[in-house]
């Protein structure tokens, strides 16, 4: 077996855990408004066990009704709650996993509109802009927090937890407390060192003397802040050596506080292991057991990062939502059948801050775990599409029973998605187009290639039930010149299909545009976009925007914004800024269109006429993202 190491057992205070796979604390928002773990959280946490991970977090819990940070929160503040805590610890066990919660007071972070109370933190900083600023908790109030700390670990254990994880990390109180950046205090919990650890420590003491040896405790800390004054790796390496002094038995080292962001979940073009230096500066200072974080999306390097003892156990954590049975495919050897987190954002973090349950682009199933099941009638289904939203629903109707045919007119499966990994940083995206063909080829869906769908072969077929999965085709739109210039589409671009000269024009500064030029700037060309909007990457999101901008400076992209073309030449455009000045860029080799994409669905009308079923989704129906796309793949296969 290649990952033996991995797969070595590893002992945590008081408990063995069987493998080194960890799912860490994610915020779901599967829980009950009332605190109580729902049936939902149970089903997703089973799951998790059951695909093989050795350590199962609960997500961020609260210990303070005054803190409560969203509506969906877990809650561990008083008795009412331990029930349904101890049906998820139990369905864990069952699967052989053991569990944690992880204990959290979100200080500055937190929601006071979710609370009803004010936010507390040690000093009154507001985290970021658009926060309130915070109360300065009392030394009054924190005595009585470390109490409730304790408690809340003692019901972790009467619910039959086998850890409690402190959250010490992110900015959250306690990591405030820690940090120079937030703490000016002058009382005990403030100044030097000693002092700013001091809630840490008693924290641990009273959880020790409330649930006494039986029940482990985890910190989770920031191996860096990645702030001007915050915790650096140096001050990180203290603060584990302070807490294994104070008797905790393991440590969960993550990264970074709010407003840096793209190092706590790392987008599409950060690599996996992207922590590994300053883990191995914290492992360096203990002997206790290091969990390590990280956007690991493969166990290969987690091997090695085990195997030269730089960690004890890694955590997967947006790679257990997108592939809950990631460990069992890595023990089998079954490596094409696992399904990558892509680092997209675009379902786990947004939703998590709207208050929303997550859902996953790669993995429409989360929170839907239990929902599955077999149909009844077996039935002949035809899918229009070879994209990632067609292959998506192709494999969940196989799974449940029905004999499925793709057709895909060209002779490359992957459809949009396989171009949006061509420019930089975004090859990740290949992963899952790879993986959604594995899983359709093992599960015996049937796959037709070079094969455009006519009225004539849905009549031969005569499918039962049909899936328009057509996607979407560039977007042009009816400006003077666009037919007649000799303009290249950015989708032929990306695919080879077109080669550009020096100096190119770029129309569209959406993030189709953006990646496009980043394609090109890597590759030398001198490029410029123009865009209607007032920036340029404005439907980017945060995190992948920062990394998507440092490109324009690395590459020297220049952008023109607020400008609304009106003509299209065969070196350029004209174009209208807002206060009606009309303007020219020219001298270009090529313009090239990223101006988005239009629905292309030219079946539906037929299918209906042939077809008792028949489902329509993803960019066949509007472009979208591809969250949208799978989410409807896995909802019209459920209701097939």
């Amino acid at each position: 077996m290649r990952f033996q190491n991995m797969f070595t057992p590893v002992q945590i205070g008081p408990v063995t855990i069987k493998n080194r796979f960890v799912v860490p604390p994610m915020g779901n928002n599967f829980a009950n408004g009332d605190g109580c773990l729902s049936e939902r959280s149970l089903g997703y946490y089973a799951a998790r066990a059951k695909g093989g991970f050795g350590l199962i977090t609960v997500e961020a819990t609260v210990v303070d009704k005054t803190a409560k940070g969203g509506p969906k929160k877990p809650c561990l503040y008083d008795d009412t709650v331990i029930d349904s805590f101890a049906k998820v610890a139990d369905a864990v066990h069952a699967e052989g996993g053991k569990i944690s919660v992880q204990l959290q007071h979100a200080g500055a972070e937190g929601n006071a509109k979710a609370a009803g109370h004010p936010i507390k933190a040690p000093s009154p900083i507001a985290s970021h802009v658009g926060k309130d600023i915070p109360q300065e908790i009392t030394r009054e109030e924190i005595y009585d927090l470390i109490e409730k700390y304790g408690d809340s670990a003692l019901r972790a254990k009467k619910a039959g937890f086998d850890f409690v994880e402190v959250h010490m990390a992110h900015g959250y109180l306690v990591s405030s407390f820690i940090s120079q950046r937030t703490n000016k205090r002058v009382d005990e919990f403030g100044g030097n060192f000693e002092n700013r650890m001091r809630l840490s420590r008693l924290i641990i003491e009273n959880i020790r003397k409330k649930v006494g040896e039986s029940l482990g405790i985890i910190c989770r800390i920031n191996c860096d802040d990645n702030v001007l004054g915050g915790i650096s790796v140096q001050d990180a390496a203290a603060v584990a050596a302070y807490l294994e002094v104070c008797k905790a038995d393991a440590l969960h080292v993550s990264r970074a506080v709010h407003i840096r962001d793209e190092f706590m979940w790392a987008p599409t073009c950060v690599h996996g292991g992207f922590n590994a230096d300053y883990v191995t500066e914290i492992k360096k200072a203990v002997q206790i057991p290091v969990i390590m974080v990280g956007r690991f999306t493969e166990p290969d390097y987690a091997e090695l990062m085990v195997k030269e003892g730089r960690a004890d156990l890694i955590a997967f954590g947006r790679q257990s939502i997108a592939d809950p049975e990631m460990p069992n495919k890595s023990y089998h050897g079954e490596l094409d059948s696992m399904t990558p987190c892509i680092g997209c954002l675009q379902g786990c973090v947004a939703n998590m801050f709207q208050g929303k349950p997550i859902q996953c682009l790669v993995n429409p199933r989360v929170g839907h775990e239990t929902e599955l099941t077999k149909a009844e009638t077996k039935k002949q289904i035809m899918v229009i599409g070879g994209g990632v939203g067609g292959l998506y629903a192709a494999y969940i109707t196989r799974l449940k029973g029905h004999n499925v045919t793709v057709y895909e007119k060209s002779g490359v499966l992957g459809g949009n998605m396989r171009l949006a990994a061509f420019p930089p940083g975004k090859g990740d995206l290949i992963g899952m187009v790879r993986n959604y063909i594995a899983l359709c080829e093992k599960s015996g869906v049937k796959i037709v290639m070079n094969t455009e769908v006519t009225e004539a072969l849905i009549r031969k077929e005569c499918p039962d039930a049909v899936i328009v999965a057509t996607g979407s085709k560039p977007l042009v739109l009816p400006i003077p010149g666009i037919q007649e210039a000799g303009l290249l589409h950015g989708d032929d671009v990306l695919s080879g299909k077109a080669q550009c000269g020096l100096k190119v024009l770029v129309v569209g500064g959406g993030m189709v545009g953006c990646e496009l030029a980043a394609f090109l700037g890597e590759a030398n060309h001198e490029v410029t976009v123009i865009e209607l909007r007032d920036k340029v990457g404005a439907d980017v999101i945060t995190e992948h925007r920062k990394y998507l901008m440092k490109d324009f400076d690395e590459y020297k992209i220049q952008t023109v914004t607020g400008a609304k073309v009106s003509e299209f030449n065969t070196d350029g455009v004209t174009y209208t800024l807002e206060d009606g000045t009309k303007k020219q860029l020219s001298g270009f080799d090529n313009v090239v269109l990223a101006m988005g994409y239009r629905n292309y669905n030219p079946f539906e009308e037929e299918a209906s006429n042939l077809a008792k079923e028949v489902y329509v989704i993803g960019d066949a129906i509007r472009a979208r993202r591809a969250l949208d796309a799978t989410r409807e793949a896995y909802e019209a296969a459920l209701n097939i």
